[in-house]
């Protein structure tokens, strides 16, 4: 059987008066999650070879009865999951919606309370970069309902109208509104999948996200050769940007996430070998003479466990997140001084390096699937975004090429 439930505490959320939470603890398809029983006990009244609250506890009037409701309600969550393997339902469900199908009551659930259950399973899953744009909603959301709770039901067309109308007066972007508004719908999706709001109540089949195609960013290599020749005072933030955005050029269009992950280990027989935080799809790089020339200067002296570039500074995972979320944020912010330094009239991101990494291997005739393979593209229509709007000179370029 894939599928276990078991009864425990949760000694990670012991609470101020040093009571810790009885859960159960549901395993599926080598996934582990908790469900809420709604009772605690300090961890000392816990019989874990046992799974029951010891009956010296003298916290509630009846232990045996306590351990009574505590069996009765492990056994109908067996006999669900029983149920749904029979019904062949059980292979096909991730272990979020499991949980959702055997926890569900009549009590309704409002649109901000599941979204905040999601958000919970993500960082419990250690999915902190998707849990961070849940949150990123559902602070926008709460911020325009200003109600503390909202319905399903309420999340209709009329209300995103309205919730893109004050977005968008307030001056922020279409493209902002867009990733909202992809967010928003998936939870909606998820909701319906688990049986939370019946899909006849479905506001996109109406709203129509709205985007705009952004501007290329990408820079020539003239360009980025300014950046490689610019002199900098080593060990200096602008000297650290610099050499992140040429890292990054020269590793593929290596995200900033998956650097500031990158460690020690990860470098092996002269090649840059790791899996993508976005997608775990693996990467194998060879460290060529230029990138050595740049790495050099972060490996020398670290050992295996030791992070290559000085981004994640903390222990804790969701710690690190917030440290790659804030540095990425200055280095954004220095690579603006860096394009001025350098006279580059184009926006410097820590996407640019990406783009330009793609649009010059374009230039330069690279195969488009060789392309797609070094950006990490499961499909080539994705590649193809990257060369559906090329830059004007470049354009000029190929038409150069008629020329008899």
């Amino acid at each position: 059987m894939k599928t276990n439930i078991t009864l425990s505490i949760d000694t990670r959320r012991k609470r101020k008066d040093g009571m810790c939470p009885i859960i159960f603890r549901l395993s599926h398809h080598r996934k582990t999650i908790t469900i809420s029983t709604g009772f605690a006990v300090p961890p000392e009244y816990w019989n874990e070879k046992k799974r029951e609250v010891k009956g010296t506890y003298k916290g509630v009037s009846s232990v045996p009865r306590l351990n009574n409701m505590l069996a009765k309600k492990k056994t109908e969550l067996r006999d669900d999951i029983n149920l749904l393997e029979e019904n062949n339902q059980l292979q096909g469900l991730g272990i979020s919606d499991l949980k959702h199908i055997l926890t569900k009551t009549t009590k309704k659930i409002s649109f901000f309370e599941y979204t905040q259950e999601l958000i919970d399973e993500m960082e419990e899953a250690k999915k902190f970069g998707n849990a961070r744009a849940y949150k990123s909603v559902l602070g926008a959301l709460r911020n325009f309902h200003r109600k503390k709770s909202l319905r399903f039901e309420e999340v209709n067309y009329s209300f995103l109208k309205k919730f893109e109308i004050a977005h968008l007066k307030k001056g922020n972007s279409i493209n902002g509104l867009s990733t909202y508004m992809r967010t928003v719908r998936a939870i909606y999706n998820k909701a319906i999948h688990q049986e939370i709001v019946s899909a006849d109540s479905y506001p996109f089949r109406k709203y129509k996200i709205k985007s705009k195609p952004t501007a290329k960013r990408a820079i020539s290599k003239d360009k980025i050769k300014r950046i490689l020749d610019l002199e900098l005072k080593p060990d200096t933030p602008l000297f650290h940007a610099r050499n992140y955005f040429l890292c990054s050029y020269l590793m593929n269009g290596i995200s900033f996430i998956d650097m500031a992950f990158l460690k020690m280990e990860n470098v092996i027989d002269g090649r840059i070998q790791y899996k993508r935080q976005k997608t775990a799809r693996p990467y194998d790089i060879k460290i060529t003479n230029q990138l050595s020339s740049i790495l050099e200067y972060y490996l020398e002296g670290k050992k295996k466990s030791d992070f290559i570039f000085p981004i994640i500074r903390r222990e804790s995972l969701q710690n690190q997140y917030y440290d790659v979320q804030w540095e990425r944020k200055r280095y954004n912010k220095r690579l603006k001084e860096i394009a001025e330094l350098c006279d580059i009239e184009e926006k410097l991101t820590s996407y640019v390096s990406r783009h330009s990494m793609a649009t010059n291997l374009i230039l330069n005739d690279v195969p488009i699937n060789a392309l797609s393979k070094m950006l990490g593209h499961s499909k080539l229509q994705t590649t193809e975004i990257y060369i559906k709007n090329l830059p004007t000179h470049i354009m000029d370029e190929y038409q150069e090429r008629l020329e008899i």
